[in-house]
């Protein structure tokens, strides 16, 4: 009898973890090419105007992606940097809302959009060094890789599956070593390379 009983609440107990896990899970992105969650953002930034319009570089704004594991996002101080300087867009809704943040000195709490299991690791720095640094590819194709085309969209949205397979399909090609060596390395297939 006792042995139903423990059953039961083992049944009971993994029926609820299962639900509050589903509950908790964003939907699958499965391809390449699926967006992932709209991820309403407390000011639509618009990504196509700064990155594809103005051409600003990604790692003005997300200044550390190439000296440590995050890439960071901008504080509101660097906004302001520039749109203090542009008075052609300050009455834009958006802009408006960006000086209110300012002047009441309260930061914009910006949502993750490309958050990873607190078990996995990603390297900014590792990756940027490698495609950027040296092989001297474009900045933003090589965000692109992970990010998918940012410059095209407003609010950014997850584009790539950011998967373990999908992580490992990009190890295990032949990447060249520098802009100018025949060689060829691949990524790393240590598991604690990526995992805690």
């Amino acid at each position: 009898m006792r042995h139903i009983l423990r059953l039961s609440i083992l049944l009971i107990g993994l029926f609820a973890s299962s639900a509050s896990f589903s509950a908790d899970t964003l939907p699958p992105v499965n391809t390449a090419d699926d967006l992932g969650p709209q991820v309403d953002q407390p000011i639509e930034f618009p990504h196509n105007r700064h990155a594809k319009d103005m051409g600003i570089n990604c790692m003005y704004c997300h200044t550390y992606a190439r000296r440590a594991p995050v890439a960071g996002i901008p504080p509101l101080q660097k906004c302001m940097g520039c749109h203090n300087g542009i008075e052609s867009v300050k009455d834009k809704p958006r802009i408006k809302e960006l000086f209110k943040h300012w002047e009441e000195k309260k930061p914009i709490a910006w949502k993750k959009v490309h958050d990873l299991p607190d078990y996995v690791r990603f390297n900014h720095e590792r990756h940027v060094k490698r495609f950027i640094v040296q092989q001297d590819k474009p900045v933003q194709e090589v965000c692109g890789y992970c990010h998918g085309d940012v410059k095209e969209g407003t609010v950014a949205r997850r584009q790539k599956p950011l998967s373990m397979g999908w992580c490992v399909s990009c190890h295990e090609k032949a990447h060249p070593t520098d802009k100018t060596a025949q060689a060829t390395a691949q990524g790393p297939n240590d598991c604690w390379q990526c995992h805690k």
